[in-house]
């Protein structure tokens, strides 16, 4: 750690005890004066900012290696012993902050301002009889990755994760296809009802979390957690209906043409990944050093800053990109507050989903570059909407140098178009999720029968209709279990698909003006949350919206871009 700061270069976090003497000290320090009280932040920010890295180094490893038992133990210590320890005493600085008399000192900076309506928020719904069921979260959530990295298959003689098994459903031989598939569906059913009861035990404490705090279900208690203090449950439900009644139509038409290029009489689910045309599987890369190394070309070709980004990560030895068995599913960018780097998570196995999420998670690395200076921790905490803004813009405004993947012009388009089209898909998705959550709160006590009964309802409303699960229904009634947000991070998913729209305002602007688009979009994230979502999204030149009128200006654009 850098000289002056509050917690010592040479301090290591072995056992709870070791931490309560820095707690224990800005508890009991005096603040006299404006100069003390914002020293006081600056410490309260270095102390978060250990505590935050200590525990991000300990997620990281365990879920590259979800069969490290000592990487578990360390982990589950931390959010079983220390975290609970903590969270008592995080509240009461939280509430001496609000407390002091030289907060009206700042509090008129627009910054700060922001920072003191979240620990507002935080002490508001802080009870202590919620700790012990917080840590049970998380214990539940991290029993959610051990299963899911445990899954596998064996085919071809092989032992194949479920993403080194997905690259199957890319290729042109239905046969195999089909029974790849089968194989996955079949290894997924095996846990089907230990992830139900999970998922049923999770839903209870969650239940139980909002009525201790004075919510009347977990979502109220949620949209106050996450500090959704810019738009409304109702705003989620008019972007359903917005992604009902402009996207799903484009799905629906996407959908009929892919069964027409493939001339068959019935879509099965197994179909809906290979080339329409019969063309074998986009193969960007072979390992996760060469996806890198395309990566940082790619975004080179966008702004050299994007690649520095990474290279610089490359250095650090800061990437875990390559599927392997053991390691937790899923992809993540998990910022490291004390150090001011961040650290990339995935699960590559050469397609080109696996460049999109590449191109995804150097989105939020870059936002953490670019955060890097801002003066507090919580400055650079930025709500969801904000994060995937970075994120999902990343993935559009980079395919101009996709060519660092592929050298044939055919191929290139191919992959743009692919990306386009996932899109389409991937907002009814995300509407089904996030109505899904919505609904499973607002029911608590609902029956797992009645759970599925409502996905499958949800999937008809969100869905195109055009695929036979004849004799497969159990596929579609528990496709959710694959959505690892569902479990261990709840509600955080709409926030993909607003920022979607953002994202491809972002994208608009840049074919419009590439150094005014990229400049706008740089200063964004340079504001971490410093101000609201709208003003962020204000800054990158795209509006904070989600409205019927919009979404179908935006997807006219997009089919636009396709065609």
């Amino acid at each position: 750690m850098s000289n002056n700061r509050y917690i010592p270069e040479d301090f290591k976090l072995n056992t709870k005890e070791d931490i309560l003497p820095y707690f224990q000290q800005l508890l009991s320090a005096e603040i006299n004066n404006e100069a003390d009280f914002r020293q006081f932040l600056k410490n309260v920010s270095d102390l978060e900012s250990y505590v935050s890295e200590n525990l991000a180094w300990r997620y990281i490893k365990m879920t590259c290696n979800t069969a490290d038992e000592e990487a578990e133990t360390a982990y589950l210590y931390f959010v079983q012993e220390i975290q609970p320890l903590l969270a008592p005493l995080e509240n009461d600085i939280n509430s001496k902050i609000l407390a002091s008399p030289f907060k009206s000192a700042i509090e008129n900076d627009e910054a700060y301002r922001i920072y003191f309506r979240a620990l507002q928020g935080a002490v508001d719904i802080y009870r202590e009889e919620n700790i012990p069921i917080q840590a049970e979260l998380q214990t539940l959530a991290q029993e959610y990755s051990r299963i899911q990295g445990a899954m596998s298959i064996e085919a071809d003689g092989k032992t194949l994760t479920m993403q080194q098994a997905s690259n199957y459903l890319l290729q042109t031989d239905r046969a195999l296809r089909e029974k790849i598939w089968r194989l996955m569906h079949e290894r997924r059913m095996q846990n089907t009802k230990e992830l139900n009861e999970l998922f049923s035990k999770m839903v209870k404490k969650r239940h139980q979390l909002a009525l201790n705090a004075g919510f009347d279900n977990f979502r109220d208690y949620m949209f106050k957690a996450m500090g959704r203090y810019d738009y409304t449950k109702n705003d989620c439900f008019d972007f359903h209906h917005a992604i009902e009644t402009h996207v799903v139509p484009l799905l629906k038409s996407l959908t009929l043409k892919r069964k027409q290029q493939l001339g068959f009489e019935v879509l099965k689910p197994w179909d809906m990944s290979v080339d329409p045309l019969g063309r074998s599987p986009l193969r960007p890369f072979e390992t996760g050093e060469e996806l890198l190394e395309k990566g940082i070309a790619a975004l080179a070709k966008t702004d050299t800053f994007f690649s520095d980004c990474l290279s610089t990560m490359k250095q650090r030895n800061l990437l875990d990109l390559d599927s392997r068995l053991g390691k937790a599913p899923g992809g993540y960018n998990y910022p490291l507050a004390e150090t001011n780097l961040p650290f990339i998570f995935m699960n590559a196995s050469g397609n080109l989903r696996d460049v999109e999420t590449l191109v995804h998670e150097a989105g939020h690395a870059i936002h953490s570059f670019l955060m890097a200076p801002l003066e507090l921790n919580s400055f650079k905490n930025t709500p969801s909407e904000v994060a995937e803004l970075a994120s999902m813009s990343m993935e559009l405004i980079s395919m101009e140098g996709w060519n660092a993947y592929f050298n044939n012009a055919d191929e290139l388009t191919r992959a743009r178009e692919e990306q386009l089209e996932g899109i389409i898909g991937t907002l009814p998705w995300i509407a089904t999720v996030d109505a899904f959550q919505h609904w499973i709160y607002e029911n608590p006590e609902h029956s797992i029968a009645e759970r599925a009964e409502k996905w499958t309802e949800l999937t008809t409303r969100f869905g195109t209709g055009m695929i036979d699960y004849t004799g497969l229904e159990d596929a579609l009634t528990y496709s959710w279990q694959k959505q690892l947000h569902i479990y261990e991070v709840p509600f955080y998913y709409i926030e993909y698909g607003f920022a979607q729209l953002g994202a491809l305002g972002v994208w608009k602007n840049v074919l419009q003006n590439s150094k005014t688009g990229i400049e706008q979009y740089k200063n964004a994230l340079k504001l971490g949350y410093t101000r609201t979502i709208p003003e962020v999204y204000q800054q990158a030149g795209v509006p904070f919206e989600f409205g019927g009128k919009y979404v179908q200006d935006l997807f006219s654009f997009l089919n636009a871009q396709l065609n």
